[in-house]
């Protein structure tokens, strides 16, 4: 790096650590800048990521580390992204005195994040309703519907690693926002001028509030009372993984007339360390490990896990082999037949990247089916949706009351499946041989690589447009959807969708919300003479193959 550009970088920190309010990330921006003066290399590297732009407000709000510098979550981010709220909202008809919910998870500074945007809200008229304390993502989106508010702000990373944070946004109708209020929103965040000129004023005045316990309790109950009658004998092993969930699952399950489950110690109480996990993700190996250990010894009959904001859901069960945690697409083929049997009427909605099972079960008692790109921004939002799901551990049992993928309903309606499976003397793995041997067996798999460098996931997606497979899984590829160009009548995407002579589909897309590329793998084999193993047996082998076939394709 040149010494003009080291002038500039200087310039840039020292005019954001002029209006910082937070004492920690200016001390911390003070700290590099005297390390740059000194001629440090590295300090240059720091503080070059730190103000390399701003952090890209998109369809998933901001999330990014926590750090002093335009590049990174804190405060000066945080407060300008509410100010560009507000007078997008303002800008498009919400008026003054509409309420604005905001709530926040356990992470580092997510109180702090949520208190400055109520304090902004309130600055320019609106009244924030801040939730009483560390809350399920959920609960914020039955919320927004359930009060009435014109938009909901929740301060969460969900799972990512403990360094970061995050800053999501819903509108009125309780949905996450899509184009073009994304970019509506970015643009008036761009325009925001010095933090000195943005109003805020105490949540503590008479524009806003601090919500009580009951907006809670009545998510509490909505959730509790979805629950039909049925049987109720489940041994239940559960991990909040150091969030939020660790009171309201076991709440929930209680009221429905469910036994308290077995809480898995070390990870009961929020903690932003995550000190047990390597990344407080339920999909990543071993995050659930501490909870199947503790189902081994106790005899439970089901572990289910909650990411840290509890808006998913995973679910492990024993086997012949021992025990395993569920693939999202099992869960969510779980719940849709139980829903599509109680003859829940509506749409059942996945996405792309999810398996293609969901339209055949649907079609088969005569209900409609959707599919939309990826994100429960999409899913959410369809009119007359009955349920929706996708295979990152993301489900939507009751749509009426919470338009967004929530971890606690989810786990209820899977645990009655269980109870009364259970009732039946059989598990949740019958469950997934009798859907297969009428649908054919539909089996998923996933490549997902993390990099530091994001340069890597636009080079593997040049790589593959560049020089497309012509064969994957020792299968001729047949059709291949660029889904930059839109496809099936969805938005366009960044994403690349095979299908190949043997049934087989591949779908490969830079992750939305983490560094990491995802090729998302489905093979379908058919069920002969009911042998379901057998079919698992051959699903494996050509998913091995897959697998091993896209990730030389992409130079992953």
């Amino acid at each position: 790096m040149t010494t003009p550009d080291v002038d500039v970088l200087l310039t840039r920190a020292r005019s954001w650590l002029a209006e910082d309010p937070d004492e920690q990330t200016a001390a911390e921006l003070t700290g590099v800048i005297k390390a740059v003066e000194h001629g440090d290399v590295d300090a240059v590297a720091d503080l070059a990521d730190r103000f390399r732009g701003t952090l890209e407000f998109g369809t998933a709000g901001l999330r990014g580390a926590l750090g002093a510098g335009s590049n990174r979550m804190n405060r000066v981010v945080v407060i300008r992204a509410a100010a560009g709220l507000a007078a997008y909202l303002t800008a498009n008809g919400v008026e003054s005195g509409a309420p604005v919910v905001i709530g926040y998870d356990a992470r580092r500074n997510s109180d702090v994040f949520a208190q400055d945007t109520a304090e902004v809200m309130s600055g320019v008229g609106l009244k924030p309703l801040l939730l009483p304390r560390p809350l399920p993502t959920p609960v914020l989106a039955y919320a927004i519907r359930e009060l009435g508010c014109a938009a909901g702000v929740m301060v969460t990373a969900s799972h990512n690693p403990p360094q970061d944070n995050g800053y999501k946004v819903y509108l009125g109708d309780g949905t996450q926002i899509v184009p073009p209020a994304d970019t509506g929103i970015a643009d008036r965040i761009a325009a925001v001028g010095s933090l000195v000129s943005v109003p805020r004023s105490p949540i503590k005045a008479t524009r806003g509030r601090v919500l009580d316990e009951g907006i809670v309790d009545a998510y509490l109950d909505t959730a509790a009372g979805i629950a039909g009658d049925g049987p109720r004998d489940l041994a239940i092993v559960y991990t909040p993984l150091h969030g939020v969930g660790g009171e309201a699952l076991p709440a929930v399950l209680e009221t429905a007339g469910f036994d308290a489950p077995q809480m898995v110690p070390e990870q009961e109480q929020p903690d932003p360390e995550f000190p047990t996990v390597a990344f407080p993700n339920p999909e990543e190996p071993g995050a659930i490990d501490l909870a199947i250990a503790l189902a081994e010894r106790s005899g439970a009959d089901l572990v289910i896990a909650n990411d840290p904001d509890a808006d998913r859901c995973a679910c492990a069960v024993p086997g012949p082999a021992g025990w395993r945690m569920l693939r999202g697409d099992e869960v969510g083929v779980l719940l849709a037949d139980h829903l599509l049997r109680k003859g829940k009427p509506g749409v059942y909605a996945t996405s792309i990247v999810s398996s293609s099972l969901l339209g055949k079960m649907a079609a088969a008692h005569g209900q409609r089916y959707a599919e939309t790109l990826t994100g429960f921004k999409w899913i959410g939002r369809l009119p007359d949706l009955a349920f929706g799901y996708e295979e990152a551990l993301g489900y939507c049992v009751d749509p009426d009351n919470v338009a967004d993928k929530d971890g606690v309903s989810a786990a209820l309606v899977l645990c009655e499946i269980a109870a009364a499976a259970k009732a039946e003397g059989r598990s949740l793995l019958d469950l997934l041989d009798d859907i297969a041997k009428v649908h054919g067996l539909h089996a998923t798999d996933q490549l997902s690589v993390r990099v530091e460098d994001l340069s890597e996931i636009a080079a593997a997606m040049d790589r593959l447009r560049g020089a497309p497979p012509a064969t994957l899984g020792g299968a001729t590829v047949e059709s291949t959807d660029d889904l930059t160009l839109g496809a099936g009548g969805l938005p366009p995407t960044d994403g690349l969708r095979y299908r190949t002579s043997d049934g087989s589909r591949v779908v490969v897309r830079p992750s939305g919300t983490e560094p990491k590329l995802k090729c998302y793998l489905e093979v379908v084999v058919p069920v002969r003479a009911g042998d379901v193993a057998a079919a698992r047996a051959e699903a494996a082998t050509r998913l091995v193959a897959l697998r091993a076939d896209i990730g030389a394709a992409a130079g992953i």
